[in-house]
């Protein structure tokens, strides 16, 4: 027997008219040339000075000036900075869709305290020192705790609210372990506490190189959920009698979550509010659509990391701001106006 839903719920996932659908993907367009403007800002920008001569040149020739040295480093920076950032908005979307939660993040889970963790781990008692070494370690140990998260949660029997009690506390368990080792471990409070902040800073081919397979997999997989997860959205049982396989869905978008947190939190640390402001603010102009969500998400998130990082790196000539400061400074406000507007809508 056929469950029907709600007309509100049936009006919210129903065909955009042609109309919409052409002023969505127009915005979608205008979200990609201001990605483009960003990243352009952050190879050109930054706390050494240089004239645009000096950033053409490092772009398009190898001579080894100091201006050519700079330029590659910021080039490696934006890249990782677009790729981290659409990491982390497609996980976020993907969490808010899968927990039911649109205040949710990436750190719902416990996938940024098992990465911190993990780090926290091989600093002080294996003696891994550089960011190469960390990103395995931060991998794996975000990936142990998705896995964990999952089988507290119910595993196949899974539901958001189980998942989303399981990740509180296993962070909750986890940082505490973090604070432990760092207080009774000065070396690694010194190392952790530059890695905790979130930075893109130590940005190299090597590290992008490491996580790219990660990252690309899982913007894959998200972006082939939106689907089913819209489906999910309208309840179990509709979504069931929509032909969409529960356990399934849960599972991958767990993984899909898993693999862009993990693999973004390895490369930059945890960096946070991405993941919860830009897909919430996508969803009050595109709608409860995760196919118009997700890649909004995809190209927004990198728009908003990339601009914290520009600014992390002009406020403090001639030293740096770490861009996780900047994105908390900056989403501090957001959130409390995001819940607070929440909070209205429901009185």
């Amino acid at each position: 027997m056929l469950v029907d839903s709600p007309p509100e719920q049936r009006a919210e996932t129903a065909p955009a008219p042609p109309n919409r659908r052409a002023i969505r993907a127009f915005g979608l367009l205008v979200s990609a040339a201001l990605l483009v403007l960003v990243a352009s800002a952050s190879i050109a920008v930054g706390a050494k000075e240089l004239s645009l001569g000096q950033v053409w040149h490092g772009l398009f020739a190898e001579s080894g000036t100091y201006g050519d040295v700079v330029v590659a480093e910021r080039l490696s920076r934006t890249v990782l900075g677009l790729l981290a950032g659409a990491a982390l908005g497609l996980a976020g979307a993907v969490l808010q869709a899968l927990t039911r939660n649109p205040l949710a993040d990436p750190g719902l889970l416990g996938i940024n305290a098992g990465a911190s963790a993990a780090v926290v781990t091989a600093i002080t008692y294996f003696g891994v020192t550089s960011l190469t070494g960390y990103v395995w370690f931060a991998f794996f140990g975000a990936a142990a705790v998705g896995a964990l998260v999952w089988f507290l949660g119910g595993s196949r029997g899974a539901t958001p609210v189980r998942l989303a009690l399981a990740g509180t506390a296993i962070s909750a368990a986890l940082y505490g372990y973090l604070q432990a080792v760092m207080i009774m471990d000065e070396a690694a409070l010194g190392k952790m506490r530059f890695w905790t902040v979130g930075s893109l800073s130590s940005a190299d081919d090597s590290t992008i190189t490491q996580v790219l397979p990660f990252l690309l997999a899982g913007m894959v997989l998200a972006l082939l959920l939106a689907r089913p997860l819209n489906a999910m959205a309208m309840g179990d049982d509709t979504a069931k009698a929509l032909g969409a396989d529960l356990n399934r869905t849960r599972a991958l978008s767990m993984l899909a979550a898993t693999m862009l947190c993990g693999a973004a939190t390895a490369a930059c640390g945890p960096i946070m509010f991405v993941g919860l402001m830009v897909p919430h603010v996508v969803r009050s102009f595109t709608g409860p659509d995760l196919r118009w969500i997700l890649p909004y998400a995809a190209v927004l998130s990198p728009v908003l990391l990339l601009g914290a990082d520009v600014i992390g790196r002009v406020v403090a000539r001639p030293a740096e701001l770490q861009v996780g400061i900047v994105t908390a400074i900056l989403g501090g406000p957001v959130f409390i106006f995001l819940v607070r507007r929440r909070r209205t809508a429901q009185l």
